[in-house]
């Protein structure tokens, strides 16, 4: 089996040594949102550990806290995106079918996605009436060894202590590749090819805006996100869409240029500002094949 660690702000610096899965908290209720987690998502890929997500469940309100959950984790392809369902600080705790409304709405946003449940076995042995836990069962069982929980029912990662303040798990994969198979973690082969515009209408690219850069504020900020979008780079919905080249189009562009380095910048790896010849391919990528 392969072995995770599950972190909010409570871990601002967790050792990820030996650790294959990094399971970061991205949000709680419909307002909060883990400070750290840009920061704990940058270490965690940049170690190279496969990436998951999860959201604190609150009663009511399950559309919008899907909503805030996705805006706020920003997936990339091939992260896995678990529902946090337990008691809350005000001991309350959202109900079976807020839970399964909670996994619904979260796919329908994310449809390629692995979407999941986490919850102890109170929670699933006297609350759940229905067995649903979306993709997948991460079930809480410290009492239990590692990777023998005390359910019957099929399960994806087994929660089963701490280890110097941090949740320590494992996954119910033989390997690595195994769980990127299963989430669905972008092959080489899986890379998008490079556009072949059809020889009798050859796509056209819009012209490059002037003064489009990060940080400012441009009409055709709102372009250059759909094109993301379409091409797979960032995870945004109609109703976020802005003027504004902010953190997330710099996040997507960043993604898009990991994918096609030779439009980065030379010497700057951490670039973020995309260019005329960049802003072309991509666009050709996002819209020009059939």
């Amino acid at each position: 089996m392969i072995t995770a660690i599950d972190i909010s702000s409570l871990q601002p610096h967790p050792d990820m040594d030996g650790v294959d899965v990094v399971i970061i908290k991205a949000s709680e209720g419909r307002t909060y949102a883990n400070p750290l987690r840009n920061e704990q998502e940058k270490a965690a890929r940049g170690a190279h550990k496969q990436v998951a997500w999860y959201h604190f469940l609150w009663p009511g309100n399950i559309q919008a806290q899907a909503e805030w959950f996705v805006r706020c984790a920003d997936p990339q392809p091939g992260d896995v995106l678990a529902c946090d369902w337990e008691t809350t600080t005000a001991h309350t705790a959202a109900t079976c079918a807020d839970k399964d409304a909670f996994l619904a709405a979260v796919k329908k946003l994310c449809p390629r996605l692995r979407v999941i449940l986490y919850c102890n076995l109170d929670f699933w042995k006297r609350h759940d009436t229905t067995s649903k836990c979306g993709d997948g069962l991460w079930i809480a069982d410290p009492g239990a060894s590692p990777g023998k929980p005390r359910v019957k029912h099929p399960w994806v990662i087994h929660q089963y202590g701490i280890r110097h303040g941090t949740d320590v798990d494992v996954c119910n994969f033989a390997t690595v590749q195994a769980w990127k198979d299963w989430a669905g973690v972008p092959k080489p082969a899986d890379e998008p090819p490079k556009p072949k515009p059809p020889a009798s209408k050859p796509y056209v690219p819009p012209s490059f805006p002037a003064g489009l850069a990060p940080g400012k504020s441009k009409p055709t900020a709102k372009p250059l996100q759909k094109a993301l979008r379409t091409a797979g780079f960032m995870h945004i919905a109609d109703a976020d869409l802005s003027d504004t080249y902010g953190p997330r189009t710099q996040a997507g562009v960043s993604r898009f240029f990991d994918a096609h380095p030779q439009f980065r910048s030379q010497g700057k790896p951490h670039d973020v500002a995309l260019g005329p010849r960049g802003w072309a391919f991509l666009f050709t990528l996002a819209y020009g094949r059939k």
